[in-house]
């Protein structure tokens, strides 16, 4: 196929496919849709016919529509930022504890030293009681 009848063919299904009225692709506004559409390769419109392509995605933009796919991706990216923000929250909660935690430790050792070293100075040994003697001995 020459250039002239590429680019007619081209021009012909990006026309199909703004108005939504594909006959060979699926209808999504991506260059795989528009190169099935035109019943081209590809490749034929991401290295011979750039200015198509570029054309193309130009017109898409400017009819506000958004593709299927880019829809999808900015839904999941809206998800993953906000469980990303969920996470960095979580992580801040767990260092406060950590640290809280760290504190109590510390004071617990401090604490724990002090009774040893004071029960090692009073120390003594253990004396056994008397039994009272039991009533009518």
């Amino acid at each position: 196929m020459d250039r002239d009848k590429e680019r007619e063919n081209i021009r012909a299904a990006m026309d199909r496919l703004l108005a939504g009225t594909p006959l060979r692709s699926d209808g999504a506004l991506t260059v795989l849709a528009l190169a099935a559409e035109a019943d081209v390769k590809r490749h034929v419109l991401t290295h011979r016919h750039t200015d198509l392509k570029d054309e193309f995605y130009a017109k898409v933009r400017a009819q506000g529509h958004v593709p299927e796919s880019e829809r999808k991706l900015r839904e999941e990216l809206k998800k993953t930022k906000a469980r990303l923000a969920e996470l960095v929250e979580e992580n801040k909660q767990q260092r406060a504890e950590i640290e809280l935690f760290a504190r109590v430790v510390n004071v617990l050792t401090v604490e724990n030293d002090q009774l040893s070293t004071k029960q090692g100075r009073n120390w003594s040994p253990v004396v056994a009681l008397r039994s009272a003697p039991e009533p009518g001995s």
